[in-house]
């Protein structure tokens, strides 16, 4: 195992050492590309990142997570300045399926919560309005309302538990993975649900083989895969975060469980979740942004509960509105108690 390792670290090194996107400071240039993850949409601007460029642009013609555009602007650093959406061609496939179903979620809920569910099942921001963006980004829950790990973990285990009922269970498994990498897909590609999809592909894996893996060592590959086959990921924060809060849970969940145990079941789950990722992530984010909120623990812990739920009910919603749109936007506002709940926490502590 020792040795796999020295041969991943030298590949990562060689790989991010090859990151060279060439482009001469200052010039003005047209670059091309597919929109490989979810546009963060601001006020007045809408912010994208393609072949290694960040780009804020109009918010109009919108540009959506799976569009392959075209963007003209000026060079400075990693930056393209004064960037405009020269050309756009929607995406087709899965991209056009996580649009109708942001749709179905648009007709039955208002503003947060459709923004809110569809960030949750499926990390879909760009509807997310800016004040409850800001309100999110100070009470430091921000990083709940995206597509995760979490999400990967129970969609996997989800399929699991329904094909094993109806096929063998190395079939079962086949497929569950394959519906991960679907949904990971349909979700955005991010750095956080690869790695989720990655970590579950080795752990389902081995069970099917009849082995052991540990979450550790399901982790560092997986890391170690997405930097060899991504290495421009190194620098990105979502990898950064989703990777070291993992680690954090690892080390340091059970520990911190059995000192809450006195706490209420629900309770002191939430809270030792969160305690143990901030561990890990609390110097990152503080280093990023220059602030942390002291309360972000005890906030999540109060919403944290809220997303299984409404991960189910938006799951469901999605399904049904496919075939029957009109039952899928009765279905979706059943999650509204717990987008409330959430919504409210937020508002009061922000």
């Amino acid at each position: 195992m020792k040795v796999l390792y020295v041969i991943f670290v030298a590949l990562i090194i060689v790989r991010v050492g090859s990151i060279n996107y060439s482009y001469p400071e200052g010039a003005r240039i047209r670059i091309q590309g597919r929109v490989l993850t979810e546009p963060v949409v601001y006020e007045r601007a809408r912010y994208i990142k393609l072949k290694g460029l960040k780009a804020y642009v109009e918010l109009f013609p919108e540009v959506n997570y799976g569009d392959s555009i075209t963007l003209e602007g000026d060079v400075e650093g990693d930056k393209l300045k004064n960037a405009k959406v020269v050309e756009i061609d929607s995406g087709g496939g899965l991209y056009f399926v996580r649009q109708k179903i942001v749709a179905i979620y648009k007709k039955a809920l208002p503003e947060p919560h459709v923004s809110l569910i569809s960030g949750i099942v499926l990390g879909s921001k760009s509807g997310l309005p800016p004040d409850f963006w800001e309100s999110l980004k100070t009470t430091g829950t921000a990083h709940v309302v995206v597509a995760s790990g979490m999400n990967v973990t129970f969609v996997t285990s989800f399929l699991v538990n329904t094909l094993v009922n109806f096929i063998k269970r190395q079939k079962a498994i086949v497929l569950a993975l394959a519906g991960a990498w679907v949904y990971v897909v349909l979700s955005g590609f991010d750095a956080p649900l690869v790695r989720a999809a990655i970590m579950g592909s080795i752990a389902f894996g081995a069970q099917g083989l009849g082995r052991v893996s540990t979450a550790l060592h399901a982790l560092l590959v997986s890391g170690s895969l997405m930097l060899i086959v991504f290495p421009e990921w190194i620098y990105d924060l979502g990898f950064i975060l989703s990777f070291v809060a993992t680690l954090s849970l690892i080390l340091f969940e059970a520990k911190i469980a059995t000192m809450l145990q006195r706490l209420p079941f629900l309770f002191k789950k939430d809270l030792a979740t969160t305690l143990a990722a901030q561990i890990g992530v609390t110097p990152i984010l503080f280093i990023y942004f220059g602030n942390f909120n002291l309360l972000s623990p005890f906030i999540n812990s109060l919403i944290l509960w809220t997303i299984p739920p409404i991960m189910v009910v938006g799951a469901a919603a999605a399904l049904i509105g496919l075939v029957v749109p009109a039952l899928g936007e009765f279905v979706v506002f059943l999650a509204y108690p717990f987008t409330f709940w959430f919504v409210s926490v937020v508002n009061i502590f922000s």
